[in-house]
């Protein structure tokens, strides 16, 4: 099946729609902003780069002159800009939330709120953006990653501080997303996890210099590009998750298209006790 025929089989029209989208200017942002301008969709792009906004609005607009493009400042990072952000989202209203930002292997340092910066960028700052949302009825596509089962939520080291591993510290940041979200909208349609796989994005660039020019080619021909790799954002627009299911590549979840599976990769009181973090955290960044 081609990209295209699948889109007009899984999709429909967004017209008159919102939908906001941070990590918009990466490889699998920028493919999906293409894919939600195509639909009709009006844009709220999320970023912490105006450069970087402006030459994806040029370039969604070259490729649809109709397209409605604003930008958000936001930097997941600082915590002053991520309350700027939701309140100023919660302003326009947006159909659709996704969460599409992620950080990986970056220099490490606290934030504000004493906690690592990986942890503060992929999990807490988007549960306090949605936590904002929560009553707005707004369709909340979080992606996660794979990464989340390589290892277990640690009661004494919550964001992974003492670790080093930047697969084991990205992975628990998205643990705490996913599990922390299944909770809060237990019994609701307003909420889709969703995984692209691995694909040839910044974030799988995080290798010396010399280890990665050897390996990215071969990365590239292995794994889904970031076009197709995006298709399972684009499903959640369109689809629902229950509490303990994803939708990503069918296929060992690495390639293919988009399919629903159930996820058994948390125990009930683990999944207990990040959400009661998430909910204290997300208090503490509250009345900071």
């Amino acid at each position: 099946m081609s990209i295209n025929k699948w889109i007009k089989q899984n999709t429909e029209s967004l017209a008159g729609k919102r939908v906001a989208v941070s990590g918009s200017t990466g490889g699998i942002g920028q493919q999906l902003c293409k894919f939600l301008a195509a639909l009709g969709a009006e844009l709220v792009l999320l970023d912490r780069n105006p450069q970087k906004i402006d030459a994806l609005r040029e370039m969604l607009l070259k490729e649809h002159p109709s397209v409605s493009v604003r930008h958000i400042s936001l930097d997941l990072e600082n915590v002053e800009s991520v309350k700027a952000a939701a309140e100023a989202l919660c302003a326009l209203k947006p159909d659709v939330l996704i969460l599409n930002a992620g950080a990986y292997h970056i220099p490490r340092k606290k934030s504000a709120l004493g906690l690592e910066n990986v942890f503060q960028i992929n999990f807490l700052s988007p549960y306090y953006i949605v936590k904002e949302f929560a009553d707005s009825g707004a369709k909340i596509v979080a992606v996660s990653s794979i990464a989340h089962n390589y290892s277990k939520t640690d009661e004494n080291d919550i964001d992974f501080a003492t670790r080093t591993k930047p697969s084991l510290i990205y992975g628990n940041s998205k643990r705490f997303l996913q599990f922390a979200l299944y909770r809060l909208f237990e019994g609701s349609d307003r909420l889709s996890v969703v995984h692209p796989g691995i694909t040839f994005t910044n974030i799988t660039a995080h290798y010396p210099p010399l280890i990665f020019a050897v390996i990215k080619h071969p990365m590239k021909v292995i794994f889904m590009k970031p076009k197709k790799a995006a298709l399972s954002i684009v499903k959640g627009v369109f689809d629902s998750t229950t509490k303990n299911e994803w939708i990503g590549p069918r296929l060992f979840d690495v390639w293919g298209f988009p399919k629903k599976k159930k996820v058994n990769t948390c125990r009930e009181d683990e999944a207990e006790f990040i959400f009661n973090t998430a909910q204290k955290l997300y208090n503490d960044m509250k009345q900071n």
